[in-house]
């Protein structure tokens, strides 16, 4: 059995508890108790949230965790100098320890991220960055492994970190039919970025973001600005007066965004080789591919690739 510790103190972000259900689910999927989770934190008793409920917890101790995730809060205050500590010896007793969002912040303060590849909220980045100029922070990725440490991004990240734990333990289905059990859209990579090009397009009308649902869903066929339009029920030139004024870009460039997103996810959770990728993506060729990634990510998909192929070596 997988022993799974929530580590949590006053003031913690309420949404970290959502990581419980992953681990419930892959009980239930397994048919036995593959997870013992529990939330801990330095005395036990009742810890009160961000929100000011409180949840009933059990003190550390001398518990030793399989893995060990440290639940973040929404102003970055730390713990006691006396959790810090039992967060830095815990890294000789724990096989994974794990932040969520400004959990982060507590692995730094007890020295576990120096040297290493992490990750936080993207608007408590710069503030990291300063902070703890020791660490790679890599502040636009869902979430980062490094060794036996690995920090996730904001709270609903953590689900995404506790699906990429399952998946290690158990294997990919497994965490594949959790995910669809809560109902999550999309599985979503390590590397993903924070940013989803759906939110940051923030179509106001159904109009546009009826077009913008059909062109992600249907990414490797024609989407011209004919067929959006038509997806849209508005003439070409309405359609593409519309989606410049709500969207702030044109449609051409927005669904070259859709489909370096989707063919970033692919390289992250499948082995398809690029030309594969190109063609399920819309892209066609690879070195269209190719100049699509370098105008979004500054690198080219083969980069990203072998980034995403040592996450899987951890």
């Amino acid at each position: 059995m997988h022993s799974v510790g929530l580590l949590v103190y006053p003031g913690f972000q309420s949404l970290a508890l959502a990581v419980a259900t992953a681990f419930e689910y892959a009980n239930l999927m397994n048919g036995e108790a593959t997870y013992d989770f529990v939330v801990v934190s330095e005395h036990g008793g009742a810890v009160p949230s961000s929100q000011g409920f409180a949840v009933h917890t059990v003190p550390w101790g001398r518990k030793v965790f399989d893995a060990l995730i440290v639940s973040g809060d929404n102003e970055c205050r730390m713990p006691s100098a006396n959790l810090i500590a039992h967060v830095r010896k815990s890294v000789n007793r724990s096989r994974r320890i794990a932040s969520i969002c400004t959990g982060a912040f507590v692995l730094a303060e007890a020295g576990l991220l120096d040297g290493k590849k992490a990750t936080t909220h993207w608007f408590h980045a710069r503030a990291f960055a300063q902070r703890y100029p020791r660490v790679q922070l890599e502040e636009d990725r869902i979430f980062v492994m490094d060794g036996q440490v690995w920090t996730s991004a904001g709270m609903s990240a953590g689900l995404d970190l506790a699906l990429a734990v399952i998946e290690k333990d158990l294997g990919r289905e497994v965490a594949l039919m959790i995910a669809r059990k809560l109902v999550i859209y999309q599985r979503r990579g390590g590397g993903q970025s924070q940013f989803s090009t759906l939110l940051e397009l923030d179509a106001r009308s159904d109009r546009v973001q009826n077009a913008l649902t059909y062109a992600r869903e249907n990414l490797a066929t024609d989407l011209s600005v004919e067929v959006l339009a038509d997806a849209a029920r508005l003439s070409p030139r309405q359609f593409s007066r519309v989606f410049r004024e709500e969207t702030g870009q044109s449609p051409a460039k927005a669904v070259e965004r859709l489909r370096v997103e989707a063919a970033r996810l692919m390289m992250e959770t499948s082995r398809h080789p690029i030309e594969v990728i190109a063609r399920e993506t819309g892209f066609g060729d690879r070195e269209r591919m190719r100049q699509a990634f370098l105008r979004a990510f500054g690198q080219p998909p083969q980069a990203i690739q072998r980034i995403s192929a040592a996450a899987e070596l951890v």
